[in-house]
């Protein structure tokens, strides 16, 4: 365990710790904040301390305890990216969301570049985040509303790296009708706190995994909220699930965005990470959405199991020639309850950082704009994902909820309801089980916890 005198600091360090694959047992970590304005920080390391100065004025606790925080990673990372030889694109910046962090210091009249180069994040990636932010200008200055998140947790199998509660729909059937049936109430009940729904997005899992008649259930429910005209999205997610009924139920209540997810166009990758399907049936299942006019969003994964940059580059230029509104590039992360966390206790994939710049060069050429990203724990290479679109595609859905600019009201197992309160600098949650069995039992206070978060003050 670590040693330290200022616990709160610990959970902080230790992602800094784990990006150098260090032992937490080898670090002793002693905290000063002295004059108002100086956060010291003395590490032994190895049989050897060394101190580290970071100055910075501090007005209030908030500040406080955010520049402490700063202080102990950025103390970290120079402490073992010295002493390991190694930096990592993003430096001691370990937080998800690297573009709140920019767009927190420029509301405070600050240029985040400099923070970020203090932070020795790479230049390339300084650059990267002041482009995303470009794109998203023009949400931002319409910032508020609703974003309405609906979960589907079912999928034919699961993949190696998938860490969401589902499983396959074979073992969980007995559920589902259940399930939909509590989903259905919860969507009834949002009607006295619907206000500015912005989005609909009805995510998995796998929502097509389901019957046809069973996803007209929840198209039905959220047609009887009517709402106003808005962004609609159904994630179907893999293309061995696309029928042309559930395209046509889809387009009839009024999606108009939907996802085909692949990850990869290589036929040995998909049977190595527990699909049932071919890239062929991928173009299959994009030509049968293109069909009914949808845009189409397609996600790909950097650093599959035994991939190369070559294998990479190849699904990106098959995903750009099929034209999508959106290319989403996630980098393969090791989360809580995957098979590959399970199997795999540090993550290193060769050429992910080549792969990364493959896709910002390739889909750049090829017109699409970096419009939303995040980082998550435990990723290769310290890199990040993030989605591209065409001119005028950007998903709204994923500005408003990534960034944290409007509420999400998510109804499902394992859904998090966030309300924004945003002249006060805060986000109340409320998060529902994940257990469906749970989440069934529970549905009536699920209800009642959710009114009373969205309720009027």
């Amino acid at each position: 365990m670590l040693k330290t005198n200022t616990q709160w600091l610990a959970p902080e360090i230790m992602d800094v710790i784990r990006l150098f694959d260090c032992e937490e047992e080898h670090f002793t970590h002693y905290f000063y904040f002295t004059d108002g304005r100086n956060y010291i920080n003395c590490i032994e390391y190895m049989g050897e301390i060394t101190d580290f100065s970071y100055t910075c004025p501090t007005k209030d606790d908030i500040e406080y305890k955010r520049y402490a925080k700063r202080s102990a990673k950025l103390a970290f990372y120079e402490l073992l990216s010295s002493a390991k030889g190694k930096t990592f694109p993003y430096g001691a910046l370990t937080g998800i969301r690297p573009t709140k962090l920019a767009y927190m210091e420029t509301d405070e009249g600050r240029d985040f570049k400099e923070l970020f180069s203090r932070m020795h994040v790479d230049g390339r990636n300084i650059d990267f985040v002041g482009k995303v932010i470009e794109v998203q200008r023009p949400f931002y200055q319409r910032k508020g509303g609703q974003e309405l998140f609906i979960s589907l947790p079912f999928c034919p199998t699961k993949c190696r790296y998938c860490s969401f509660i589902t499983a396959p729909i074979s073992a969980t059937k007995q559920y589902v009708d259940p399930y939909i049936s509590c989903v259905e109430r919860e969507i009834a009940s949002l009607k006295p706190i619907l206000r500015d729904v912005r989005s609909v997005y009805i995510g998995g899992g796998t929502p097509f995994a389901v019957e046809p008649e069973q996803l007209e259930r929840i198209y039905a429910a959220v047609k009887a909220l009517n709402l106003p005209d808005c962004e609609y999205t159904v994630e179907a997610g893999r293309p061995d699930v696309f029928t042309d009924e559930k395209l046509r139920l889809s387009k009839q209540y009024g999606v108009n965005r939907v996802c085909v997810n692949p990850q990869t166009f290589s036929d040995e990758t998909l049977q190595k990470m527990g699909r049932r399907h071919t890239a062929a049936q991928v173009y299959e299942a994009y030509a049968a959405a293109r069909k009914y006019g949808f845009d189409i969003n397609i996600d790909l994964i950097a650093g599959l199991e035994d991939e190369t940059p070559e294998d990479f580059e190849h699904s990106l230029r098959c995903a750009i020639e099929l034209r999508p509104a959106n290319i989403t590039v996630h980098t393969l992360s090791l989360k809580a309850g995957a098979k590959l966390k399970e199997e795999t206790r540090r993550l290193h994939v060769g050429g992910i950082g080549r792969m990364i710049a493959l896709s910002r060069e390739l889909l750049t050429a090829a017109g699409y704009q970096p419009y939303y990203m995040y980082r998550q724990k435990y990723q290769a290479g310290g890199h990040e994902n993030c989605g591209w679109a065409l001119p005028g595609k950007a998903c709204a859905y994923n500005i408003g909820v990534m960034e944290e600019i409007s509420d999400n009201i998510a109804v499902g197992a394992n859904a998090i309801s966030k309300r924004v309160f945003a002249e006060e600098g805060r986000i109340e949650r409320l998060a529902s089980p994940k257990d469906l069995s749970t989440y069934i039992n529970k549905c009536d206070k699920i209800i009642a916890d959710r009114l009373k978060l969205f309720g009027e003050d």
